[in-house]
């Protein structure tokens, strides 16, 4: 999940491209800078090391971004999962990123929603990401920092700063 822009994708889509992996390249299938991310967090080892990989994946499309005159390339939060894991990104460029929370409880959110079918399904370890709060409930949504990264996972949540890296 990518929430945001590329700034002045048209501009530096060439040279985003060209950096994806060639084993990775015939499978895009798309025209949008939120694949291209995709893309070049996978050429940077996303299924091996998400931290690093979106770290490295922004920094690439800062430097680029900076080489064809853009004062602020990034724009955005984003996630991505292996099935039991996500990892969840909040940064821009210029430092005003969109919001993001993730949840707390799914105790919390049933009690908040019982009207909410699929809830009463969701095992307690389940936990949502999204970019608004579903409510105001106390405890039940946690916002991501700017500049932050976390991952939620069965047992123990984690959030730490997130930097770019350069290449």
């Amino acid at each position: 999940m990518h929430n945001g822009a590329l700034r002045d994708f048209h501009t530096t889509k060439r040279d985003l491209l060209m950096a994806v992996d060639p084993t990775l390249y015939p499978d895009i299938e798309g025209s949008t800078d939120s694949e291209a991310l995709f893309f070049l967090a996978l050429t940077f080892g996303l299924t091996d090391d998400p931290f690093d990989a979106v770290a490295r994946a922004i920094g690439f499309v800062e430097k680029v971004g900076h080489d064809h005159g853009v004062e602020y390339p990034f724009q955005g939060t984003v996630a991505t999962t292996n099935g039991e894991s996500i990892w969840a990104f909040r940064y821009s460029s210029e430092g005003k990123s969109r919001s993001l929370f993730f949840s707390t409880s799914v105790a919390a959110l049933r009690q908040l929603h019982p009207e909410v079918q699929i809830l009463h399904t969701l095992g307690d370890e389940t936990r949502l990401v999204v970019s608004e709060p579903l409510g105001d409930l106390s405890g039940a949504w946690n916002e991501i920092p700017e500049s932050s990264a976390g991952v939620v996972r069965p047992g123990t949540d984690e959030m730490r700063p997130f930097h770019p890296i350069a290449p």
